[in-house]
């Protein structure tokens, strides 16, 4: 049975600032990043791996390196553990991004969401799992690590878990953070570990959903709705007793 160490890179400045780095060229792990990578490299110090492979991506890279020099070992590069291409959106801001229509499928239905100009979700799955479905051909009974991003690696995570890519957003992998799988030939799958980054610490507060532009109209037109009926005058204040009909033209 091959067992397999996924990590996620350390912190970076885009990451910081909600933004997508995608596959840019030399984003690079920030202070707190590299203290991240020597943290996680000295948690998986005392095992006995066999192999580090990483994402050809600088942070990735870096990451990588602090585990690799811990075991006297070189850091194999392998594309198809790489980022997902966002295409158009690498670069831009979550906060941007949340505004474009796109953004409500990336959420909820990821398995039919592709980037614009960019890669489609259940194409970097695909190729995740074909990586490390070989990987663990070649390391059969070895321990091996394999540094990644947090969509790639909670995209492997939801296939081996045996949940659906639209539900994959459920799962959180944190900067640094260790999870563990088993892939035994005969089939058998076991996921030891998850998002484990160290001692238990107060979850971070969710952020508030961004909403897009078409629902913020709708949310005003109905506070002013509200805000007309509340000034109406109440029924049978004309006079008249108050009818259950509406008039043709009064029907929404």
């Amino acid at each position: 049975m091959a067992t397999i160490i996924l990590v996620r890179h350390g912190e970076n400045d885009f990451s910081k600032k909600n933004k997508l780095a995608g596959w840019l060229s030399g984003v690079h792990l920030n202070e707190a990043g590299h203290q991240q990578a020597q943290a996680a490299a000295q948690r998986l110090a005392a095992l006995p791996v066999k192999a580090v492979y990483s994402s050809p991506l600088t942070r990735c890279v870096e990451t990588a390196t602090y585990i690799a020099d811990t075991h006297r070992l070189a850091v194999q590069h392998l594309d198809e553990i790489g980022e997902v291409q966002y295409g158009e959106w690498e670069g831009k801001k979550i906060k941007k991004l949340a505004q474009e229509p796109l953004w409500r499928a990336v959420q909820f239905y990821p398995s039919r969401a592709r980037f614009p100009g960019g890669e489609a979700l259940r194409e970097v799955q695909s190729r995740a799992i074909q990586a490390l479905e070989e990987l663990a051909a070649t390391h059969e009974k070895e321990l091996i690590v394999v540094v990644s991003h947090a969509d790639v690696i909670r995209l492997l995570l939801a296939h081996y878990l045996g949940v659906h890519l639209d539900l994959f957003q459920r799962l959180v992998i944190s900067p640094a953070s260790v999870s563990i799988i088993s892939l035994s030939p005969d089939g058998v799958v076991r996921v030891l570990r998850m998002n484990d980054d160290g001692p238990l610490k107060m979850p971070a507060a969710r952020a508030p959903e961004q909403k897009s532009k078409k629902e913020k109209k709708g949310k005003k037109r109905a506070a002013r709705k509200e805000q007309s009926a509340a000034e109406a005058p109440p029924p049978g204040a004309n006079g008249r007793e108050p009818s259950a009909a509406v008039a043709p033209d009064e029907e929404e």
